[in-house]
């Protein structure tokens, strides 16, 4: 039976969250991926990439895999009754729950990561813990039917993880084979950890504007889960 593969696209959804695990899960064999919004719009992401969604809430088909990638447009989301519900009705029945990047603060919002072992992009890692998540440092963070990913390029590593999950090892090993997946970055820069500090200095200031509307966003969205 074709294995029905859901993404949720959305604008200034950031690109590479959603179109790197796109490409690995498109490669599995007998699959079916949707891009999913509210209409069939083209949606612009925050680069500027044009996107355009294959089917919306109201005629997408029950899905084994639902992926939330991030991106500057999840704060709206974390706020956005349509949203939310769409994505418990998914989640109640789905095989896998999944999220990129920011779009593990969207699981959380909808009540998802309740007492679960989650992560997301490390300059937002302290936003899960105030939505009910344990938050975990790591590029894949598997709890039960939930897998998260880290920030952005992490959501390759967590593609083919899934991969594995939904086939079995070989399978996922071709597909990265395929993809020539073989990351020798130039620099050693990729996490806080091994950035020189100048640089993760410059990254938290220009992250900061957003972290604080997303903690602004992150508490209205906890304060509603407790209720």
């Amino acid at each position: 039976m074709t294995l029905q593969i859901g993404f949720l696209l959305f604008p200034q959804v950031q690109q590479l969250d959603l179109t790197g695990p796109y490409d690995v899960l498109a490669s599995l064999p007998d699959v079916k991926v949707h891009l999913i919004w509210k209409d069939l719009m083209p949606v612009t992401a925050s680069t500027g990439l044009v996107l355009k969604p294959t089917v919306t809430y109201d005629d997408c088909p029950a899905l084994d895999v639902i992926c939330v990638p991030g991106g500057s447009g999840v704060g709206p989301l974390m706020e956005d009754d349509q949203t939310l519900d769409f994505i418990r009705a998914q989640a109640a029945q789905a095989r896998y729950v999944t999220s990129v990047c920011t779009g593990a603060l969207v699981l959380g919002a909808a009540g998802l990561l309740k007492g679960k072992r989650a992560t997301t992009h490390w300059a937002y890692h302290e936003l899960l813990a105030p939505l009910g998540a344990i938050a975990v440092q790591d590029r894949v963070v598997r709890d039960g039917n939930l897998l998260t990913g880290g920030g952005i390029t992490a959501g390759i590593d967590f593609a083919l993880t899934l991969a594995a999950e939904l086939f079995d090892r070989d399978t996922a090993e071709l597909v990265q084979l395929q993809l020539e997946y073989a990351p020798a970055p130039p620099f050693l820069a990729g996490s806080p950890e091994t950035a020189p500090a100048s640089v993760v200095q410059e990254a938290r200031k220009r992250a900061a504007p957003s972290l604080k509307v997303r903690g602004e966003i992150t508490e209205r969205a906890a304060a509603k889960l407790e209720r």
